[in-house]
């Protein structure tokens, strides 16, 4: 009988013991079974709760726009103290304007629906006789014909539109709960900001914590620069619309201006939505005036989206314009309205983060972070004064004479 060999636990069963897994690999597959696990609880956590992920994705992008401005508030009127008091402030002027726009737009609706409402009898008995506009428009038509060939037909469609409507109420609420939740998440998000900021960086070294802030500082800034320069671009579209609604002569111009430049507020679909409620009111008027209002949008949208956009984001967002319309692109493909509204920070962002990594990679930081495309990466700074620190193609006597605080942050 052959004895066992030396370090060898003798097989069972007659199957060698080089084929039994080892401690290691059984700890493997278990990490990986927990990770695949883990992963899609995740994912089910992420699918049903979409909705109030993409509520706090909002409220987030809305709370870095607002932290300057209740920065500014604190620091200047309140002399650097009582945050809760500047956001309670930021936050009540914004519901102060909210309400001021709304009554600006329910006012004139209640008084036109009133005068509406009191000459229905008259329109309904002219349409029926064929007086009037809406009458002689019916019989050109010949709509009021057809209507009274199909009374059947167009009652069951009416009865089948109970349900639509049913669910155009429940996504109205559910939208304003929405809004609601919103607001509410962006006020805590910028009072509690400073504390969660500074637990956050806590958590690092002091200098990895300087660097997080430096980015995020940065990050921050190409957020409110988007917001502002979509605000400037609704500003220039409602202008535009009112010059052109006051000469071809519509009235409630300026109400009408004010709705096209709220809605070319929203990614894609809000200045078509502008624009048809524009038009209907120049057709209202008169054929020509619709005709004018519809040539004026159709030139007015191609130049926006084409040139008026790329350029104010390059200056405002330090995007290149090119870099502008495939980030649109491509998270409108990804994410629909939701990514057309953060896709131009979003890439902002990106750009800040690459270009930080870069001068922390092939330089030393310089003593404001690289924003932007004009400005000049650290590595291209050291060259003005000798050759790269390390490098192969430098002369021993060249070398980059930094600051301190540039050689304490590389520390």
């Amino acid at each position: 009988m052959t004895a066992p060999t030396p370090g060898r636990a003798p097989a069972l069963g007659g199957i060698s013991d080089d084929r039994a897994p080892s401690s290691g690999t059984v700890r493997t597959i278990v990490t990986a079974i927990g990770l695949l696990l883990a992963t899609a609880f995740l994912l089910y956590v992420v699918l049903h709760t979409l909705q109030v992920i993409t509520w706090i994705v909002v409220a987030v992008f809305f709370a870095v726009a607002l932290y300057p401005v209740v920065g500014w508030v604190e620091r200047t009127l309140l002399g650097g103290r009582r945050r809760g008091l500047a956001t309670l402030l930021v936050f009540l002027v914004i519901v102060a304007l909210l309400g001021g726009i709304g009554t600006l737009f329910v006012v004139p609706l209640a008084q036109e629906g009133t005068r509406f409402a009191a000459q229905l009898p008259q329109l309904i008995d002219d349409a029926r006789a064929g007086r009037g506009p809406v009458g002689d428009l019916l019989e050109r038509t010949n709509a009021l014909q057809y209507v009274q060939d199909n009374q059947d037909r167009i009652r069951s469609f009416a009865t089948g539109l109970t349900t639509p409507a049913a669910g155009v109420l429940s996504g109205v609420a559910t939208g304003l709960a929405g809004a609601a939740t919103i607001f509410v998440l962006a006020y805590l998000m910028v009072l509690e900001g400073p504390k969660v900021v500074d637990g956050f960086v806590n958590l690092f070294k002091p200098t990895t914590g300087a660097r997080l802030r430096t980015v995020g500082h940065d990050c921050a800034k190409s957020v409110t620069g988007y917001l502002s320069g979509n605000l400037l671009i609704s500003l220039i579209c409602g202008t535009l619309t009112y010059v052109v609604l006051k000469v071809v002569g519509v009235p409630f111009a300026g109400l009408i201006a004010l709705f096209v430049g709220i809605a070319d507020l929203i990614p894609l679909v809000g200045a078509t939505i502008g624009a048809v409620v524009a038009a209907v009111a120049g057709f209202v008027e008169s054929p020509t005036a619709g005709i004018v209002v519809v040539v004026f949008f159709l030139v007015y949208q191609q130049l926006e989206n084409h040139l008026l956009q790329p350029l104010i984001f390059a200056r405002t967002v330090k995007l290149n314009p090119l870099a502008v319309i495939i980030a649109i692109l491509v998270a409108v493909e990804l994410a629909g309205i939701l990514g057309a509204l953060l896709a131009i920070p979003v890439a902002s962002i990106i750009q800040v983060i690459a270009r930080d990594v870069w001068d922390h990679r092939r330089g030393r930081p310089k003593a404001e972070p690289t924003v932007g495309e004009e400005r000049e990466p650290a590595l291209q700074a050291g060259q003005h004064t000798g050759s790269h620190p390390g490098s192969r193609t430098g002369s021993a006597h060249r070398t980059v004479q930094l600051p301190d605080e540039h050689a304490h942050r590389s520390a």
